[in-house]
């Protein structure tokens, strides 16, 4: 039964994550349809990704204090309502409109993401949790693709709109779902250390840096990688073009759908291996996954032959969905007094990462072509879990050579 009302909850996860992924291309179109300036949708694109890293440290200290269902309902409110928003308002206002619909939409992915992915062990299980992220991971790769695909014909037939009157709507179903579900959403309590106070952040960075050290790289290596994953986001288009210059898109929608058909594998061959090997998804596993991630992004500019054009794209999928996974069933492995504010501290890194790339990326990208910029930045991320997996090994013989030399009775 439990694990029935866990499938509803990642279905209407699923309808909000297919109406984020069609909104990001719908809204992206429609500023520059609006406007007439790639400079404006680069700043709206700015003002999202900011409003998201603000929003890290706050919904870690208030996932942690309150009820965490409460807290995801009242984001996919408030997203629904930033929609509405845009729908309704006079032209003369939608410019600015967009700008408070970007600070929503950056500010509320953040908030849910936060409160779902601390949630999820009370949800299903400690030892159940990277089943439950397996799911979690499926539903969101199914609606990427589904947004992505359904993005140009919809805005095509019933115009921009209709993007975000089904973006609006998937969120009051996600909002539904959670409210109609009878699982328990725990949160540590009104007795746990204000939100975002300056004593709770010191307690998290207390934890992760000298409790269990291994979070913190973990932390910093995402931070890295989300930062090499912006240099691929941003080249694709300028090698599409330059390889397809009649149809930039066509190979741009065989990549990324590629892509998502590995992330769709991960749940089903991760569940085979560990049943095989009988291993658990450690710091390890989620170090060797972002090398063969990077390796395979760095081998898609390099003009591979027709048929490994769709294997590579598939492999950095699947690899990119096994770091998800371990990333994050190792980070709710934490301590529950600080797990909320660790996913906190890491939705910022992330965004922080990404947004820094992004940037870095574009300028590096007026000055070489794709392939050196993107290994350039990838290269990175494999001397940062190269230096981690050593740090790893060698904190881990260190542990065993103080265990050997403790007395026993």
């Amino acid at each position: 039964m439990r694990r029935s009302l866990f499938a509803v909850l990642v279905a209407g996860y699923s309808v909000s994550t297919f109406g984020n992924y069609l909104n990001l291309l719908a809204l992206n179109l429609y500023v520059y349809q609006l406007t007439g300036s790639a400079l404006q949708m680069g700043l709206l694109m700015a003002v999202r990704l900011a409003a998201g890293f603000l929003a890290g440290p706050i919904a870690g200290g208030m996932a942690s204090r309150h009820d965490r269902r409460a807290l995801m309902i009242a984001t996919d409110t408030a997203q629904a309502a930033a929609m509405v928003l845009l729908l309704v308002a006079p032209s003369v206002w939608r410019v600015p409109v967009l700008y408070v619909v970007a600070v929503v939409l950056g500010g509320g992915n953040t908030f849910f993401t936060v409160a779902l992915r601390s949630s999820i062990p009370d949800l299903v299980g400690t030892a159940e949790r990277v089943r439950g992220n397996g799911y979690l991971i499926t539903g969101k790769s199914v609606a990427m693709v589904l947004g992505f695909a359904s993005a140009g014909p919809m805005i095509g037939a019933f115009g921009f709109q209709s993007a975000f009157v089904v973006n609006a709507g998937s969120f009051v179903v996600s909002a539904v779902a959670l409210a109609c579900l009878p699982l328990s959403f725990r949160s540590v309590g009104a007795a746990a250390d204000p939100a975002g106070s300056v004593r709770a952040l010191r307690r998290t960075f207390r934890t992760v840096l000298v409790s269990v050290p291994v979070l913190g790289g973990m932390v910093a290596l995402r931070s890295v990688d989300a930062w090499a994953s912006a240099s691929h986001n941003v080249a694709l288009p300028i090698l599409a073009s330059a390889t397809n210059p009649g149809n930039p898109a066509a190979l741009l929608s065989q990549f990324w759908t590629a892509w998502a058909v590995g992330m769709l594998l991960t749940h089903w061959l991760v569940t085979f291996w560990l049943r095989r090997a009988g291993r658990s998804l450690d710091e390890r596993v989620f170090a060797v996954a972002a090398c063969v991630m990077s390796l395979a992004f760095v081998a898609t500019f390099t003009g591979p032959p027709a048929p490994l054009v769709i294997v590579i794209p598939l492999v950095a999928g699947l690899a990119d969905g096994i770091t998800e996974l371990a990333y994050t069933s190792r980070l709710q492995a934490a301590p529950e007094e600080v797990r909320a504010r660790l996913f906190g501290l890491s939705a910022t890194a992330e965004t922080f990462g990404f947004g820094v790339g992004m940037l870095t990326c574009a300028l590096a990208l007026e000055q070489a072509s794709p392939l050196p910029v993107v290994a350039a930045f990838h290269t990175m991320v494999i001397v940062a879990a190269g230096t981690f997996l050593l740090w790893v090994r060698h904190s881990c013989a260190r542990a065993g050579a103080d265990v050997g030399r403790t007395p026993t009775s």
